[in-house]
C-alpha cells in the first residue's frame, strides 16, 4: 500500500506534542527549528494531500522566536488552526471559495485559549464546506487526501487536520466536531480524537448561537497523553464549574468497567468487517479485565431524520445570511451540492425544525438511562470502512451524497445531540490496511474516565504507525 508522510530526521523527528515539549526544554531542539521543520515537511506533503488552507508562516516563525515569552506547557510546539475559527490576520473561510477571503481582526474565542498553551499556528487546515460533508472534496480547492493510501478519503470536516497530523507534519492540530468531524478524521487517518462534553472547551460565539449546540472543539493527535495534556493545559484556561474536571491524566484507570458493546447504529448495522473489529475490540476489553456486553441501539429510528432536518437548518441559515454573515462578495452559485440541497431541504420543511430541535433535546434522556447500566459503551466510530476519494463527490446529486453519508456516518451524530463525550481510537485496520476507528462514550463530563481507558488501551494494542510503511513524498522518508 503507497504512503505519503513527512517522517525525517529533523526536529521534529517522530516525537508527539509532549515528547517535543521535552525536547525543547533539555535544550535538545528550538522553536525556531520545530516551526521550521513543520513548514517543509507541510510544503513537502500538501502537494500531494491537499490538506492547507491558508499558510501563516512568517506569523508563525516571529511566535517561535520570541518563544518562552508567551508561557503555556506547549511553548514553541508547531500546529495548525481549522479553517472556520477566528484567528488574528487569517482569513476564515469554511471549506468554500464563496465569497473574497477578508482576515479577522482578533482571534476568536477558541483560537485565543488554544494559543495560550503556547502552540504555534502555522495557519489554518483545509475542511469540507461548512464541515456538512464527512469528506472534503470541495470541485474548485479539490480533495483532501488521506496519507495512508491518497486514492482515500481523509475524512471530514477537519480533514486537513487528519490528514496533517497523521502525515507528520505537526504532532498536534484543531479539530472540532458537530457530527463527527473530529472523530471521523480521526478514524480515517489513525488518530486519536475526543470530542469533549459541550461546555467543555470555549466556542466562537457563531457557534454558541446554534439553536442546539452540537458542536465542540477538540484536538486530533497521535497519541493518547498529548490529547490528555492539550485537555488539562485547556482546563487551566477555560474551566466550566458545571462539568466535573478532567485534570491531570498520565496513566490507565485501574477500575474494571461495564462497558456496552453495540455494532448497530439508529440507521443500520455496520458493515461486515468494521462489525468483526469492533467484536474483537470487544474481547480485548473482556481479556483486560471490563465486563463486556452486547445491547441493542434504544435511539429511536426518527432521531436520522431530526439529525438531518437540523443539520440542514444550518445550511439554511447559512446560505441565506450569506451576504450579512460573509460579506457583499458571497456567491451561492459557488457552493456545492450538499450544502446548496440540505438549503432547499430546510426550505421545504421549515415548520418541522422546532419539533425535530425539541425531540433532540429529549435523546440525553436515553442516554441517561443507558450510563446507569454501562459506564461506557463500545461502538465502531463509522458504519464502513474508509471509501475511495470520489465517493462522497459534492457534484454529485444531493440524493446520492446524502444517502452515501447517513449509510457511512452512523454513529457519530449521537454524542453531538446529547453533549457527551466520545473519543475515536485507531485501534484496528481493514483487510486494506487502512485505519479503522473504535468509539468509546461515556456520560457527559467522563473525558477523564475515556482517557484513562484509552492508555490502557493504547499499551495494550499499540497503533499501527504510518512511517513503518512506503512514503510517496518526494524527498521526505
Amino acid at each position: 500500500m503507497t504512503r505519503c508522510h513527512a517522517y525525517r530526521d529533523d526536529a521534529l523527528g517522530d516525537l508527539d506534542a509532549v515528547g517535543l515539549v521535552q525536547a525543547l526544554r533539555d535544550g535538545s531542539v528550538s522553536a525556531d527549528e520545530l516551526v521550521e521543520a513543520a513548514i517543509a515537511r507541510a510544503e513537502a506533503v500538501n502537494p500531494t494531500l491537499n490538506g492547507l488552507a491558508y499558510r501563516d508562516y512568517d506569523r508563525a516563525r516571529a511566535r517561535a522566536a520570541a518563544a518562552g515569552r508567551f508561557g503555556g506547557f506547549f511553548d514553541g510546539v508547531p500546529s495548525f488552526l481549522k479553517d472556520n475559527v477566528a484567528a488574528e490576520g487569517m482569513p476564515t473561510m469554511e471549506g468554500t471559495d464563496a465569497w473574497e477571503p477578508r482576515p479577522a481582526p482578533a482571534d476568536g474565542d477558541f483560537a485565543r485559549a488554544f494559543l495560550a498553551t503556547g502552540l504555534v499556528a502555522l495557519g489554518k487546515t483545509q475542511m469540507s464546506e461548512f464541515g456538512f460533508s464527512a469528506a472534503a472534496e470541495h470541485p474548485r480547492l479539490g480533495p483532501v487526501r488521506n496519507p495512508w493510501h491518497p486514492d482515500y478519503t481523509a475524512g471530514a470536516s477537519s480533514s486537513g487536520s487528519g490528514a496533517f497530523v497523521a502525515a507528520g507534519v505537526v504532532p498536534i492540530a484543531h479539530a472540532n466536531d458537530g457530527g463527527g468531524s473530529i472523530r471521523i478524521p480521526a478514524s480515517c487517518n489513525g488518530l486519536v480524537g475526543l470530542k469533549p462534553s459541550r461546555g467543555r472547551l470555549p466556542l466562537d460565539k457563531d457557534m454558541r448561537q446554534m439553536p442546539l449546540r452540537i458542536v465542540a472543539n477538540g484536538v486530533v493527535t497521535r497519541s493518547v497523553r498529548d490529547t490528555a495534556a492539550f485537555y488539562r493545559e485547556m482546563e487551566k484556561l477555560h474551566r466550566n464549574p458545571k462539568l466535573p474536571p478532567i485534570g491531570d491524566i498520565t496513566r490507565p484507570g485501574k477500575q474494571r468497567l461495564r462497558i456496552a458493546v453495540c455494532t448497530r447504529s439508529v440507521h443500520r448495522e455496520a458493515a461486515p468487517e468494521v462489525r468483526d473489529l469492533t467484536l474483537k475490540t470487544a474481547a480485548l476489553l473482556e481479556e483486560l479485565g471490563h465486563r463486556v456486553t452486547p445491547i441493542d441501539n434504544p435511539i429511536p429510528p426518527r432521531f436520522v431524520d431530526d439529525f438531518l432536518l437540523y443539520w440542514a437548518f444550518l445550511a439554511f441559515a447559512l446560505v441565506r445570511d450569506g451576504k450579512r454573515r460573509f460579506g457583499p462578495s458571497f456567491d451561492r452559485t459557488r457552493l456545492d451540492n450538499l450544502t446548496l440541497g440540505l438549503d432547499r431541504f430546510a426550505a421545504r420543511n421549515l415548520h418541522r425544525v422546532p419539533v425535530a430541535i425539541a425531540r433532540l433535546s429529549r435523546v440525553r434522556r436515553i442516554t441517561s438511562r443507558l450510563a446507569a447500566q454501562y459506564e461506557v459503551v463500545l461502538t465502531p466510530t463509522l458504519a464502513d470502512v474508509t471509501p475511495p476519494v470520489g465517493h462522497l463527490d459534492p457534484t454529485a446529486d444531493y440524493e446520492q451524497i446524502m444517502d452515501r453519508l447517513i449509510d457511512w456516518v452512523a454513529f457519530t451524530p449521537l454524542q453531538n445531540v446529547t453533549g457527551e463525550p466520545a473519543i475515536s481510537l485507531p485501534l484496528t485496520q481493514s483487510a486494506a490496511g487502512l485505519p479503522v476507528g473504535m468509539m468509546f462514550a461515556a456520560p457527559l463530563g467522563r473525558e477523564a474516565r475515556l482517557l484513562e481507558l484509552a492508555y490502557e488501551l493504547e499499551e495494550a494494542q499499540p497503533w499501527a504507525r504510518i512511517q513503518d510503511g512506503r512514503s510517496t513524498a518526494a524527498g521526505v522518508r
